[in-house]
């Protein structure tokens, strides 16, 4: 990947101005048609939105969408809609028992309105503060209920695969959990055990780390810097770890861009939130300084990873061992071509990234070398995303960011007419995504307050 050391925020901002235009439209189009029977927009198809029936993970991201509109634009319509849809149509996915992905529907509504609301950027009573952070706390309870024990003692949040499944998405979650533990919740369980929110989310943190990330010290004969598996795999009679797998990447032994994306963005998010805490929380857990290190490796690993296996200007295929990237094997030294011939590029993998790396490097500080290059390369994959042919600008098609692929392996992305491979739609976490690190920079443009998921600035207490 080119890094480009002359970008700014502020260079952004006529290209952030635009996305928020684009999405204002679109964003309306799209509830006014859809209906929440059919289920949760997932992908579009020839440019609309369709449900794909495997888990009900982004709905969240349609609302989240319409809240993070208002929060770049004041757009009241938007707000309302969010908010509505939120109080009428989050409730189940906040007791749902059967998914690993808390973090991204719940703090995507509750948690954003919530934000907004200590904020002061819209009216929100105490009761309705409350309101949003009970249902936070459920959320991370709920959560933290889905676990598997390991054979030393730690343990992790297993996927909807089942309790032998660690996914690397699920990192994203661990959020939901220091969330409510830092609003005062505990799991209960049997015999009124009472298990730390944070706990669970530093074991799942340590888990992900240790077997789903690889740092080249020989584990296998795949173990480079970086590499991230989308799965791995355990015996649960006795918690012992058998083997790398992966559901929606080319092998066990390569990298599924998106999964490498969602554990560098994690990673950068508890570093920050960990930072802003009372260390008296870590107390009973280990102490920050067993974490801290843990989670700064995998962040620089993956960004590493990252910028080395993308193409020049900061766009990912969807997974670095797939296939046909045989016949492309100087791609990294060239721009992404989303009508390439063999392999689909996956720009929401891009999005996702673009926000961990600026994260990290915003954690690291400019006045490092390292920090700078990964908030520089951060800046440098969101002008290509906020661009053609990545941004939509057709307002007929009902997504906003072009060229995303959600599971290969299965075939389920759409393929044009003529085409080799899926390229032209949009996926809702690709929205999602790109819509949250673009609010990110305006607000750090405007001179706001920073965009964290516990929502507060500099001089706020984080959790009151």
């Amino acid at each position: 990947m080119f890094v480009d050391d002359t970008l700014t925020a502020e260079s952004l901002v006529p290209a952030l101005e635009r996305l928020f235009a684009l999405a204002g439209p679109k964003l309306r189009a799209l509830d006014g048609r859809w209906r929440v029977q059919d289920g949760a927009p997932v992908f579009t198809v020839e440019g609309r939105y369709t449900a794909r029936g495997w888990t009900e993970w982004t709905q969240g991201f349609q609302y989240g969408c319409q809240i993070l509109l208002f929060d770049a634009t004041e757009d009241e319509d938007a707000l309302r809609r969010g908010r509505e849809h939120t109080r009428l149509h989050m409730a189940p996915h906040v007791s749902h028992t059967g998914v690993h992905d808390h973090g991204f529907n719940n703090l995507s509504t509750y948690g954003n309105l919530r934000r907004l609301g200590l904020e002061g950027r819209i009216a929100m009573t105490a009761e309705e503060l409350d309101f949003h952070a009970l249902a936070i706390k459920v959320s991370g309870a709920v959560q933290a209920a889905r676990w598997t024990r390991l054979a030393d003692e730690g343990g992790y949040m297993y996927s909807f695969n089942g309790p032998q499944s660690l996914f690397s998405d699920t990192i994203r979650s661990c959020r939901v959990l220091v969330a409510g533990h830092a609003f005062g919740h505990v799991l209960m369980g049997e015999n009124d055990a009472r298990h730390s929110l944070l706990g669970r989310a530093i074991e799942h943190l340590r888990a992900t780390a240790r077997y789903n990330v690889y740092f080249g010290n020989g584990r296998d004969t795949y173990d480079v810097w970086g590499r991230v598996v989308h799965e791995s795999i355990f015996n649960t009679n006795d918690g012992r770890y058998r083997c790398p797998s992966t559901q929606q990447g080319y092998s066990p032994f390569s990298t599924w861009t998106r999964g490498l994306a969602w554990v560098l963005l994690g990673a950068a998010e508890e570093l920050e939130c960990f930072a802003r805490l009372n260390p008296e929380h870590f107390d009973t857990v280990g102490g920050l300084e067993a974490i801290e290190p843990v989670l700064l490796e995998m962040a620089r690993a993956t960004a590493d990873f990252y910028l080395e296996n993308t193409c020049a200007d900061g766009i990912p295929f969807w997974d670095t061992g797939a296939p046909g990237l045989a016949h492309d094997p100087d791609y990294r030294d060239h721009p992404s071509r989303p009508d390439h011939a063999h392999e689909p590029v996956d720009s929401s993998a891009a999005a996702i990234a673009a926000q961990g790396l600026m994260r990290l490097g915003r954690y690291l500080g400019s006045e490092t070398a390292m920090g700078r290059r990964y908030w520089q390369a951060g800046l440098t994959v969101m002008r290509t995303l906020l661009a053609a042919p990545y941004l939509s600008e057709d307002p007929a098609h009902e997504g906003l960011l072009l060229h995303s692929v959600y599971h290969r392996p299965n075939g389920w992305d759409h393929v044009p007419a003529g085409k080799s491979v899926p390229q032209g739609e949009s996926c809702l976490w690709g929205d999602y995504h790109l819509m949250e690190a673009a609010v990110m920079l305006q607000r750090i443009n405007a001179g706001r307050p920073y965009l964290t998921y516990y929502g507060c600035a500099a001089d706020q207490d984080c959790w009151a």
